[in-house]
């Protein structure tokens, strides 16, 4: 990957709008109150990375954080893995989002294919947070109990998470068109109590009955007690299963309380699959999650008192998680169930004028969709009121920053991202007193010690290398659930290079100060920003009897997309027809999620293994990127080097 030239500037925040950003704010505080000189934010980086005990007690003090239990350090123990935040601080996440607010104002605008536009006040979140906590309580659900949710992106969720946060109890969800296994190899790690889950959805257009797909996760979680079902398709009750709104009306008039909790008790449970195993199963706490959500939300997505924050998500995706807790600024926020292109692309951008949306928040697939499509989003529509652009989920292109820019004028602060489930939120992303340039990410976040490093851990500069965090922040897990010796997580993060964190991207770090991300540098597959890993995919192909060996990768292409190729060796007197294909799409899309169906099924003699039986999934996906194969992989150190020849002619420009 050669070195990039310096692209042009697209956006550069005016006089009026770098006053107004809540990060001007912060840094007169951080120079008043921690002496703090930082002349532009790459010093106020600086500091943030380097002085940590600073840093971090300074987002606890200016953004008042009010424990139960005041901390007795900021950080006990600087190690990673292992470091300990804000030991013997008592708080709960939830108190944070519910304290001094309005009743009578908007705290979240909805819509679904299934529901028009709606609205919940403040008001009506408190009381709904307050009766789902209440009757969680009479089923039992205490501190340290697991919640599962098979839920869409609706405010019913939303309402939930807050009343487990409440309590004290661990929640964890996933979106209701993941299929059965993947659905149980994530919560059935974690032995939830309750499991909360919708009778179906809607989905294109199309009617998705779940029942099914519930008693099948009921059979295979045999932890749960209850599980409460919510009418979402169909006012029909499930037979076995806890109406909804019984569990509201079980729980109405109770009190909204907050149970005072250590700073690393879980807050919910996250996955994020590696290439072997089952997804890993990642905790986050209620401290650590706050103090991040804290920092981020309001200095770098700038979240200020009439903004209204939507970002496509679903529940099985960590921007779910980031999008609520937008709730802990004075923004409100916006949720969307349903597909977003349907009945076309001008769908999100519909919802955006009806509900006045100020911050887009988007993968950067769906805006290479709509430059693809030829969509004039400003057209016929008035989005007058949408100041900012988030994209994330994959590198966004420069092709797609130019769109943006074309689309919506030179006023529109574009704003790219990269971090992840590991951290749920951002590594490198926007800052809204920087200028933007063509195809790049603005800055790493504060607080977040990001580097680019060689293979030997010399960092780089203007070269590409893989992303590293060298110092602690309080988002990173406390641990994987059932984890005990830590040593899947070590194995995660700090195998490569030990005591420093390696995220599994390539990231180039310019001398603007500027990022590139440029991918995945393992083989976890991507797709809207849920991970799969390899051995799902692997675990349904090969369910099909014909299929004898498969490899699966993820290939960037030069728009900022990626192609998921699914190679196959299939057994004597077989042929990879039509019908195999759609069978094998099949097995993907209920086994593990529609997002992950592949692009392209081929048909290969063998599959290239290390001697150790290990399948080449990188060294094949760096030759298919463009790159020599004597240079990604020793053939002395193959099983069958021939079966590399493969890729190399595919890589040559035979991909018919």
């Amino acid at each position: 990957m050669t070195q990039r030239t310096q692209p042009p500037v697209l956006w550069e925040p005016g006089p009026e709008r770098r006053e107004r950003a809540n990060i001007t704010a912060f840094t007169r505080w951080a120079r008043a109150n921690r002496g703090v000189e930082a002349e532009d934010y790459h010093a106020l980086w600086q500091w943030s990375t380097t002085d940590l005990d600073g840093f971090w007690s300074g987002i606890w003090e200016y953004f008042d954080v009010r424990p139960d239990r005041p901390y007795d350090r900021v950080l006990a123990e600087p190690a990673m893995p292992g470091a300990q935040w804000f030991p013997g601080a008592e708080l709960n996440y939830a108190r944070h989002i519910f304290r001094d607010r309005d009743d009578d104002a908007v705290a979240i605008r909805h819509a679904s294919e299934l529901r028009v536009l709606g609205e919940w006040t403040w008001g009506e979140l408190k009381r709904r947070t307050a009766a789902i906590a209440g009757g969680l309580r009479r089923l039992g659900v205490g501190p340290g109990d697991r919640v599962a949710a098979y839920l869409p992106n609706i405010p019913e969720a939303v309402a939930a998470f807050y009343a487990c946060a409440s309590i004290g109890a661990v929640w964890s969800s996933c979106s209701p068109d993941f299929g059965v296994r993947s659905v149980i190899d994530r919560f059935a790690q974690i032995e939830p109590k309750v499991l909360l889950a919708v009778d179906g959805y809607r989905y294109g257009g199309k009617d998705f009955d779940r029942r099914d797909v519930l008693a099948a996760l009921r059979d295979g979680l045999p932890s749960v007690e209850h599980t409460v079902v919510l009418d979402y398709l169909r006012d029909a009750p499930v037979e076995g299963a806890l109406n909804w709104a019984d569990l509201e009306r079980a729980g109405e008039g109770d009190p909204l309380r907050f149970e005072p909790l250590d700073t690393d008790h879980p807050l919910w449970v996250l996955y994020s699959s590696g290439t072997t195993g089952l997804p890993k199963a990642i905790v986050h706490g209620h401290g650590g999650t706050l103090l991040e959500q804290l920092k981020h939300l309001n200095l770098h997505l700038d979240a200020q008192q009439d903004d209204r924050v939507f970002w496509f998500t679903t529940t099985g995706w960590m921007m779910w998680n980031f999008l609520v807790s937008v709730l802990l600024t004075r923004a409100s926020i916006v949720l969307y169930d349903g597909s977003p292109a349907h009945p076309g692309l001008g769908a999100l951008w519909d919802l955006a004028e009806r509900a006045k949306v100020t911050v887009f928040g988007t993968s950067a697939g769906f805006l290479t969709s709509c430059m693809k499509a030829e969509v004039h989003p400003t057209e016929g529509r008035d989005l007058s009121a949408l100041h900012a652009i988030g994209s994330t989920g994959s590198p966004l292109s420069p092709e797609g920053f130019d769109w943006c820019y074309a689309e919506f004028g030179s006023d529109l602060w574009l704003f790219s991202t990269s971090g992840g489930t590991d951290v749920c939120s951002v590594l490198v992303g926007g800052v809204p007193t920087l200028p933007v340039y063509e195809g790049e990410i603005q800055a790493p976040a504060l607080g977040m010690a990001v580097q680019a490093w060689d293979p030997d851990g010399s960092p780089l500069i203007g070269e590409v290398g893989e992303l590293v965090v060298t110092r602690p922040a309080p988002s990173m897990p406390l641990f994987f659930w059932g984890d005990a010796t830590g040593e899947r997580l070590r194995d995660s993060y700090f195998a490569m290079y030990p005591g420093v964190w390696r995220h599994g991207d390539w990231i180039e770090i310019t001398e603007r100060g500027t990022a590139v991300i440029y991918g995945r540098s393992d083989s976890t597959i991507n797709r809207g920003g849920v991970r799969m890993g390899t051995s799902e995919i692997y675990r349904a192909v090969y369910g099909l009897a014909e299929v004898e060996d498969a490899l699966v990768v993820d290939v960037p292409q030069r728009d900022g997309g990626s192609r998921i190729e699914l190679f196959v060796v299939i057994g004597p007197g077989v042929s990879l027809d039509d019908d195999l294909t759609r069978r094998l799409a099949r097995a993907i899309r209920e086994d593990c999620s529609p997002r992950h169906v592949p692009d392209a099924v081929r048909a290969i003699p063998a599959v290239p293994r290390t001697m150790s039986g290990k399948v080449l999934e990188v060294p094949v996906k760096r030759i298919l990127m463009g790159e020599a194969p004597e240079k990604v992989a020793s053939r002395d150190s193959l099983a069958n080097p021939e079966a590399l020849d493969y890729f190399s002619g595919l890589a040559g420009g035979d991909r018919g």
